[in-house]
């Protein structure tokens, strides 16, 4: 048992010092939009900004006000209103009827084969007429001089492919705690800083701020391709990667801001049909991805209280490693650092996260999103 504690703990430490090192390196070169200058009028390309809306009364019209003042000359707005049951079909239409920029399209009836968000999303890339395409959500708020600014990011690395990290809005403690390490676990997952290698294979898209070439989409088979894909944000990045186009990813502090699921209790809820949805709702991977985050994240605490000699010296490196990633995510969040003394509670709710994802849709046979079910099996065939 000593031996296999020593194995397990060492190889911990080694994780942290090998990939953890490697990422937060990597995070620490992402390119940070505020470096950029904004492009000259001469040199805009036509941009499309496209966004699907289902019940967003709420949080749609701040959207709507910041994305009508984008310093942009050469861009337009498409719109879909997805099925909505409120207010949000008629405040797009009303702010189409006094800004030419934006042009609404209804989605009556949801076709066969799709979930309703990849399907809104694809029903406006057909209305549009950019030369690049910028997705993004009913929710997320821009600063002025953020296109022209991605668009100076992406001519300079050459990209097709950009995502931002967008700024998340956060309330209260135990949001924080929460925001902040899923922070930690989207870097230590997906490694942004590796998706511009071109030996790499990693991918990264956010659903805030995702802006492709036109030929590149089209190239790489549009939301065709994501049809019935719940993480269809982090597949579009990957489908991308995969039919050979530069990506890359980039911070972009208060230039790109959301609120995303206000609340402790609705963060978990929210995320209750992705989580498992990630894992292709496979159950061994899954499985395995829930034990291997809990020995990563947690059980460094428990061997630097408990252990003893070897098993609390590669606990304390595991640790160490720990509060200092968090720490610098929790500086790029704009959050005090000393929430990185939280990380077991993050690390704990996160777990909890995810099992409660694999139960749910497992308990269901499949998720209900924007009020629609969709079962297992057919979610499973759809996994890009």
């Amino acid at each position: 048992m000593h031996v296999f504690g020593l194995f397990v703990f060492g190889f911990i430490a080694l994780f942290w010092l090998s990939h953890g090192l490697r990422v937060a390196f990597g995070a620490i070169r992402l390119p940070w939009l505020n470096k950029f200058e904004p492009v000259r009028d001469a040199d805009c390309p036509r941009i499309s900004i496209l966004f699907a809306a289902r019940d967003e009364e709420e949080k749609l019209p701040a959207a709507l006000a910041t994305l009508i003042e984008i310093d942009y000359p050469n861009l337009e707005i498409v719109a879909v209103d997805d099925r909505s049951k409120d207010t949000t079909g008629r405040i797009l239409d009303d702010f189409a009827a006094t800004h030419p920029r934006l042009r609404v399209v209804h989605v009556s009836a949801l076709p066969a084969a799709w979930l309703g968000k990849p399907h809104a999303l694809q029903k406006a890339y057909e209305a549009s007429a950019g030369d690049w395409l910028l997705f993004t959500d009913a929710d997320v708020k821009f600063r002025p001089d953020a296109l022209r600014r991605a668009i100076v990011l992406v001519k300079q690395h050459k990209l097709d492919h950009l995502t931002l990290l967008a700024d998340v809005e956060m309330s209260g403690f135990w949001e924080t705690v929460l925001l902040t390490f899923f922070g930690v676990a989207f870097h230590l997952g997906n490694n942004p800083g590796g998706v511009s290698d071109e030996n790499s294979r990693a991918y990264v898209g956010v659903g805030a701020f995702q802006l492709v070439s036109r030929a590149a989409y089209e190239a790489s088979g549009t939301h065709r391709r994501l049809a019935m894909e719940v993480v269809d944000d982090m597949k579009l990045a990957k489908m991308i990667r995969q039919a050979g186009f530069r990506s890359g990813v980039g911070v972009s502090e208060d230039a790109v801001v959301v609120r995303w699921h206000a609340g402790l209790g609705n963060l978990i809820k929210g995320t209750t049909k992705n989580f498992f949805a990630a894992f292709g709702y496979s159950l061994p991977f899954a499985i395995v991805g829930l034990l291997g985050m809990f020995a990563v994240n947690l059980l460094p605490f428990a061997g630097l209280v408990f252990g003893e000699g070897w098993v609390r010296l590669f606990s304390a490196v595991a640790v160490l490693m720990a509060l200092s990633f968090h720490g610098g995510v929790d500086v790029v969040m704009r959050v005090s650092p000393l929430y990185a003394f939280t990380y077991p509670l993050g690390a704990l709710l996160f777990c909890y996260m995810l099992l409660r994802s694999m139960v749910v849709t497992l308990w269901q046979g499949g998720i209900v999103w924007r009020d629609t079910f969709y079962p297992l099996e057919e979610l499973k065939r759809g996994v890009v």
